[in-house]
């Protein structure tokens, strides 16, 4: 008898905790309300199949529990029973099913009119890249890939060279506008959610996966990543801006262009090597694992950093100064800072570039 009555407060509390929950969805800031509707439904037809099956146990513990006298009765089979369970499971299952695969065929089939941009994911960073004037993205290949063409563009080309890049985890799109959306993985499985939009898909190493949306609401919303790839996971995250024509327009107009970006300019100027030092910390992922606000991370946070005296994994006491950075940059796992893991990736960064990085360090350094 306990048992019967501990599955209806089950019951009862599993149908009040869904009413009173906070955890409902936020509003949908995107076209596809289809999939809200498609995850409702999901729950009606679980929910209803949960309610139904623990009351039905309930029933039969109260009405065949144990009495003196009583004996059960041998049965090997009920044909009509098999029937009404194999019908009701198989409805069930159709509606589930159905649903999903109507709104992701049309997840996938993109309006002719849809303007295209490409999401590159890395660890652990996401970076942007928007066509032209002739409205064309260049063609990419891993054998471009190097510091100064980190999305790995063409340079032979021509439909590469107006094309925009953000290497910033800022996106920026237009309102009401129908969107293609690119997605291409430069390491391992990553994938590009946001949840207001109700759009997510999987950037998958060696193929280029794609869906659309069309923003609906004006605001910032969180990119997250929602599938684990790596010790960085968790800060692999950037966010998205929806705004008018005009002003998406003015912040398009204000990104380099490919063929700009292969003309680095190298100067004396100590504000000029900082930005270029900033630049190539964003575009190589540097800040992903090493915060500038003192926050943990996967790498030491560079606030307060130069002049620090760290403890490496022997227990040496070393101090970060231009030596050390340079080597730190360079040879990335000879010395490992104690309590770090040894996942920094080996980069082949000029002369110049490394002075850039470390004037950068030393800048955000300083409170």
């Amino acid at each position: 008898m306990a048992i019967a009555i501990a599955l209806i407060l089950i019951v009862v509390a599993s149908i009040a905790f869904h009413f009173y929950s906070p955890w409902w969805l936020t509003p949908a800031a995107s076209n596809w309300g289809e999939i809200d509707d498609a995850f409702t439904l999901t729950i009606i037809i679980t929910g209803a199949f949960f309610i139904v099956i623990n009351l039905l146990i309930a029933w039969m513990v109260i009405r065949y529990r144990h009495k003196p006298g009583r004996k059960s009765t041998y049965q090997p089979d009920n044909k009509k029973l098999e029937g009404w369970l194999i019908g009701l499971t198989s409805i069930g299952i159709i509606g589930l099913l159905a649903p999903g695969l109507v709104v992701y065929g049309k997840f996938v089939s993109v309006p002719d009119e849809a303007q295209v941009f490409e999401v590159v994911g890395e660890q652990w960073k996401w970076s942007f890249r928007f066509p032209g004037k002739d409205n064309q993205l260049g063609q990419t290949d891993i054998r471009f890939i190097s510091t100064t063409n980190p999305l790995g563009l063409d340079p032979d080309d021509p439909a590469s060279a107006d094309d925009r890049i953000i290497l910033s985890p800022e996106l920026h799109l237009p309102l009401f506008t129908s969107l293609k959306v690119l997605l291409r993985s430069k390491d391992v499985l990553h994938d590009f959610n946001v949840p207001q939009f109700r759009a997510k898909m999987d950037l998958v190493p060696g193929t280029v996966s794609y869906f659309w949306f069309t923003p609906t609401r004006r605001g910032t919303f969180d990119i997250l990543c929602a599938e684990l790839c790596g010790v960085g996971h968790f800060n692999m995250r950037g966010r998205v801006v929806v705004e008018d024509d005009a002003t998406f327009g003015l912040w398009l107009a204000s990104q380099p262009i490919f063929a700009d970006t292969q003309q680095p300019k190298i100067t004396s100027d100590i504000t000029d090597i900082i930005e270029l030092g900033k630049t190539l910390s964003e575009v190589n992922g540097c800040i992903a694992c090493h915060s500038l606000d003192g926050k943990p991370g996967v790498g030491p946070t560079w606030l307060g950093l130069y002049g620090k005296t760290e403890r490496m994994s022997d227990d040496a006491e070393v101090l970060v100064d231009d030596a050390y950075l340079r080597k730190a940059i360079l040879q990335a796992n000879a010395e490992i800072v104690k309590g770090y893991p040894p996942i920094m990736p080996v980069y082949q960064f000029s002369d110049e570039e490394v002075e850039a990085i470390i004037a950068y360090i030393k800048a955000v350094s300083a409170p």
